[in-house]
């Protein structure tokens, strides 16, 4: 399997240009100079940048030029502290992932995709020539797992508008069910020899997201541990916030949740990965700072251990704020400690 020189370990700058309300003073001061220096201390050689595209697009697709600065300003701070950058098209027009029944019509409208595929002929036109530097990630999180061909045929799509512009530059693409790593094997074999599969990996979700006030079923004062049984991890998702969060831990019962767990649960993608010899990359792991820091301490312990036996890199979510962040007053008294297992 190839490995993915450059964006071996990272940080996601989750809540910047992205998931918030965009104005101009968030913007200006959400994300710093100062922060991508911390993050050159924090043991990560790269940072994700997802960003929406009503940073860069009017709601009638003519551009807003003024947003650009944000992601030059953030290349050029990498560049300065010698970090790498993937560039991730979190929400496109049409289709965002944390929206899913009003977007299912993204996958059948052209012209959706149309606009779709001119945002990646500018995006590329623009950092096409940083390829050493910048890595491309098509769009965040597919949900559907019906739409696997049709994302299949929008995503090499994509790519050929990509490298009419950009030769060079690495490209991310993921599956449905939100980059699940179970749907890798659904993706089309590579285009070219600069293709990343992609996933994320929040399991077990009943104890990443424990609290978490997005999750359906999920109460404000709910309190799991970590390591446990994945069958009872299993028994208590199903029974709080349904099958769909419960079915990957299915099957599982008398196993620990541990490094080996991790390591079996991405076997399958890391085969896919070596058959067609392309780089496998977590875009997005992580704990709610809800959760005990020691049992975060044990999860981040056993994934990075799996990360790194397997050949994965990946980039933790988050670094401040967005109910995950690293940097955090959640995770002062053990963050030293945590930074060492990104």
């Amino acid at each position: 399997m190839k490995q993915f020189d450059g964006f071996t370990k990272g940080i996601n700058l989750g809540g910047w240009l992205s998931q918030h309300e965009l104005t101009d003073e968030h913007m200006n001061t959400f994300i710093t100079e100062e922060d991508i220096k911390k993050i050159k201390t924090m043991n990560v050689d790269h940072v994700r940048l997802p960003i929406d595209y009503s940073v860069i697009e009017n709601e009638d697709g003519t551009d807003k030029p003024d947003g650009y600065k944000h992601i030059d300003d953030c290349l050029n701070w990498c560049l300065k502290y010698d970090l790498n950058l993937v560039l991730d098209l979190h929400k496109a027009a049409g289709y965002i992932f944390d929206d899913h029944e009003n977007c299912k019509g993204f996958f059948e409208d052209k012209g959706l995709q149309n606009r779709f595929y001119t945002l990646w002929d500018k995006l590329s036109k623009r950092y096409g020539k940083y390829s050493e530097h910048m890595a491309f990630e098509i769009l965040n999180e597919v949900v559907d797992p019906e739409v696997k061909d049709i994302w299949n045929d929008i995503s090499e799509e994509a790519i050929k508008v990509i490298r009419k512009n950009a030769p060079d530059t690495w490209i991310l693409i993921g599956g449905t069910r939100n980059n699940s790593v179970v749907s890798v094997k659904e993706l089309k074999a590579p285009y070219d020899d600069k293709i990343v599969f992609n996933f994320h990996c929040y399991e077990p979700l009943i104890f990443t997201h424990q609290a978490a006030y997005w999750v359906a079923g999920m109460t404000d004062d709910f309190k799991i541990s970590y390591p446990k049984d994945l069958g009872e991890y299993h028994d208590v998702a199903l029974k709080t916030i349904g099958a769909f969060y419960a079915d990957l831990t299915d099957g599982y019962a008398g196993v620990m949740c541990d490094k080996e767990f991790f390591k079996r649960y991405f076997a399958e993608a890391v085969e896919v990965a070596a058959k067609y010899d392309v780089p496998l990359y977590c875009g997005e792991y992580g704990v709610i700072d809800r959760a005990d820091p020691e049992g975060t301490l044990n999860w981040y312990r056993d994934i990075n251990a799996a990360f790194e036996e397997c050949g994965i890199a990946r980039s933790a979510w988050s670094y401040k704020e967005m109910d995950f962040g690293l940097t955090d007053e959640h995770y002062k008294p053990v963050y030293e400690e945590l930074i060492k297992l990104l």
